[in-house]
């Protein structure tokens, strides 16, 4: 029986865990006016990439430059009023020195300057407020990222209550990950952490065909989510091409561990029956015999053993599908059974030439064969002796069979069955054209 075989080799397998994750950006800032005002400049355009500090947007600053110099006039009367106060204050302490003056004047006037140093300070506060709000009139990026589409135009006034703000800005570099993992894998993932091991996580499209980009584990959630049985975790990435775009679905790859140095066999060649897991081991004598195993984890592709399998032993991938204890096999590599099921290989059927096209009679020809060709004249064509299907035909080609007079009495050699392939007929005078060419009906003989 025909199988093929691969030996059992050492190597290392990716201890993986595979999850849906979705991009989230590290931080998405919607700019807000801390002011109200006209506002009449807009500093960006859509799309754009910007740097923190740079400028977006400005708000009329006028109403708030005239409030900030009304207070600095405010403060420079009240500081005037505060050093008269003082000085009246040490000429009334001189006098009460002298018993001139009575303390309870002294006392009230030191009294009027501390309310004066208060109105001065109230004034300061007063001042730099004014000064901030002047600088809320200058909107600047609060963050590294891109601007998304402005969501008020230049003119508009805008207030602090208002909802959309001005403009969304994502930070795209880093970007991260957010995915969950059952939790059965959490201890599996906290004690490689513990350790100090740095996680590789590598992001997929939506296929699972093309890798988007590489990063690694940064964050495990501090609780499991009770109704799904799953733990969150964040990945982070550089995304320096940007590949990745905050809200995209992804499929997350985290690699857990490598396991090393153990057998590994393809995944074709583990069979599940009454003995468990189980290959067909390939024996010296071509025989093969069943050899239970235990598995340990695997890949799409191969799959780890970890008892039961010993370097280069050979195990059935295909064909292992009628085999039992003891079969006697034919044992080939891979590569040959490739080599053998590539079209236009040596000795396959039907591939040196193509294939020959054959006509067939036509429905109740091969009835009037048998009587007109009775009539026909010796030697003629569609007579008995013309269409003899002795062991060879005339001018030594071979017979034709089923050839058969037609309505007049005219022969068509091969129109009564399908022609041999390896034998093309002659066409006599008045017979059929052959096939490939347009058919003459033959005229009624009188």
């Amino acid at each position: 029986m025909p199988v093929v075989a691969v030996a059992t080799r050492i190597g290392d397998i990716n201890i993986t865990l595979n999850a849906l994750g979705t991009v989230t950006s590290l931080a998405t800032v919607t700019v807000k006016t801390q002011i109200a005002g006209q506002l009449t400049q807009i500093a960006f355009q859509e799309g754009q990439i910007v740097k923190q500090g740079d400028f977006l947007a400005q708000i009329d600053p006028r109403p708030y430059q005239l409030t900030l110099e009304q207070d600095q006039g405010q403060i420079i009367r009240d500081q005037a009023l505060l050093k008269e106060a003082e000085i009246d204050m040490e000429r009334y302490h001189t006098l009460v020195d002298q018993d001139s003056l009575a303390k309870i004047t002294y006392d009230q006037q030191v009294s009027l300057v501390q309310q004066y140093r208060g109105t001065v300070a109230s004034d300061q506060a007063q001042i730099d407020t004014a000064k901030l709000n002047l600088a809320y009139c200058h909107i600047v990026s609060p963050v590294t990222g891109r601007v998304g589409i402005r969501q008020v135009d230049q003119g508009n006034y805008v207030q602090t209550s208002d909802a959309n703000g001005i403009v969304i800005i994502t930070q795209l570099q880093p970007i991260s990950v957010i995915f969950t993992v059952p939790e059965d894998y959490l201890p599996q993932v906290l004690k490689r952490l513990r350790a100090g091991a740095t996680l590789p996580v590598s992001a997929y499209d939506r296929t699972q065909t093309t890798k988007l980009a590489d990063g690694i584990l940064t964050t495990v959630d501090n609780e499991i989510d009770t109704t799904t049985g799953t733990v969150k975790m964040r990945a982070q990435f550089d995304n320096k091409d940007e590949s990745l775009f905050p809200n995209q679905f992804v499929n997350a790859q985290l690699l857990v561990d490598v396991l090393r140095g153990t057998p590994v066999v393809p995944v074709s060649a583990v069979q599940r029956g009454a003995p468990g897991t189980y290959v067909y081991l390939v024996n010296e004598d071509n025989t093969v015999s069943v050899r239970p195993i235990t598995i340990g984890p695997g890949t799409p592709e191969l799959q780890s053993v970890s008892s039961g399998l010993a370097d280069g032993d050979k195990v059935v991938i295909d064909g292992a599908d009628k085999l039992k204890e003891g079969a006697q096999v034919q044992v080939s590599a891979p590569e040959e059974r490739n080599a053998a099921g590539t079209p236009g290989a040596a000795g396959a059927p039907g591939d040196g030439e193509p294939k020959r096209r054959h006509r067939h009679k036509p429905p109740g020809d091969g009835d009037a064969a048998a009587g007109d060709a009775k009539d026909a004249p010796a030697g003629a064509p569609g007579s008995p002796d013309a269409a003899d299907p002795g062991p060879a035909g005339a001018n030594g080609q071979p017979p034709a069979h089923g050839t058969h007079a037609g309505p007049g009495g005219h022969g068509a050699p091969g129109d009564g069955a399908v022609k041999a392939p390896a034998a093309v007929a002659t066409p006599q005078p008045g017979s059929t054209p052959p096939p490939g060419s347009t058919p003459q009906k033959d005229e009624k003989a009188p």
